[in-house]
């Protein structure tokens, strides 16, 4: 496998399903302590309306005053219309994540526009956003399944791809909102688009609704896909999917590289810390598993 970037989504996918808001400070500590462990990218929030999601009221503020530090890691916001990129833009995000949804009822739910619009309005913000030079990524959600509409079109999943790669966007992002993946489905998606265009940069993104997640991250990174999006604790989920559940966790992701040798220079330890932070902050246990057990130790080292 190539060398694998980790994106971690806690502060965006972890908290943007739960109730009790999180106040900006305890935000900013996780932030800058993933930030600080490692891993290549944080996800800082999303630029969304407050009063669908408030959770992400406090994103503008967030980077206004990450903008101000140094941090290890390339801090990332989720975008979904022109008015977020608009934000985006002006609070200077380094890296812009567009996302157009495979299901017809998770777009509308989660954008007010069906699949077909919010290609063509993801594309052109994309666009903009790079003209404006950022990095950017665009995904397809739902591109495994449906909470709603249960299987999604292999097909349709691959025409958002080849819209994108058409349009001369190549970080693309596949990604398992429903948690409804299996590993031979996952493989198969990734190595299509790389035969679309060799030169995709593909992430994955993958929810562990029903305890594949780890299978399909792996399935994915042995197919090819440079990037991974996980969360700390595996907390997470789509609020306007059928059934939320969390993501991979980061820890665990991390622990298992490591014990194949991979991302040694991860902070595990800090990781670790951080998921027991959120965990004690919502005073329950989340579904990671490494942040609990603690790590394998190997050679008197975390790995």
């Amino acid at each position: 496998m190539k060398p694998i970037r980790i994106h971690e989504v806690g502060p965006r996918d972890g908290l943007q399903a739960e109730q009790s808001v999180v106040p900006t400070e305890v935000k900013l500590d996780w932030i800058r302590r993933a930030a600080g462990s490692g891993v290549d990218i944080v996800q800082v929030g999303s630029f969304v309306r407050s009063d669908k999601l408030p959770q992400m009221a406090d994103t503008d503020e967030l980077f206004r005053i990450l903008g101000k530090e140094s941090h290890r890691a390339v801090l990332s916001g989720l975008v979904l219309n022109e008015k977020g990129l608009e934000r985006a833009l002006a609070v200077g995000v380094q890296l812009i994540c567009l996302g157009v949804s495979a299901s017809e009822t998770h777009s509308r739910k989660n954008t007010g526009m069906g699949t077909e619009d919010a290609t063509r309005h993801i594309i052109a913000a994309a666009l903009e956003a790079q003209k404006a030079g950022r990095q950017v990524q665009v995904s397809v959600q739902s591109a495994f399944g449906c909470g709603f509409e249960g299987p999604i079109s292999e097909d349709r999943v691959m025409g958002i791809v080849t819209a994108y790669l058409e349009a001369g966007l190549r970080s693309i992002s596949l990604a398992d909102t429903a948690g409804h993946a299996h590993p031979a489905q996952v493989r198969r998606y990734v190595q299509q688009v790389l035969a679309l265009d060799p030169a995709a940069d593909i992430t994955a993104h993958i929810h562990d609704t029903y305890s594949l997640g780890m299978a399909n991250i792996y399935a994915a990174m042995e197919a090819g896909a440079r990037s991974i999006e996980t969360s700390f604790g595996g907390l997470g989920g789509c609020p306007f999917t059928k059934v939320a559940a969390g993501n991979v966790a980061t820890e665990d992701l991390v622990h298992g590289l490591q014990r194949n040798g991979q991302r040694l220079d991860v902070d595990l330890a800090a990781l670790i810390g951080v998921a027991k932070d959120v965990a004690s902050h919502f005073g329950r246990e989340l579904p990671g598993c490494v942040y609990k057990t603690g790590p394998i130790q190997a050679a008197g080292r975390i790995q």
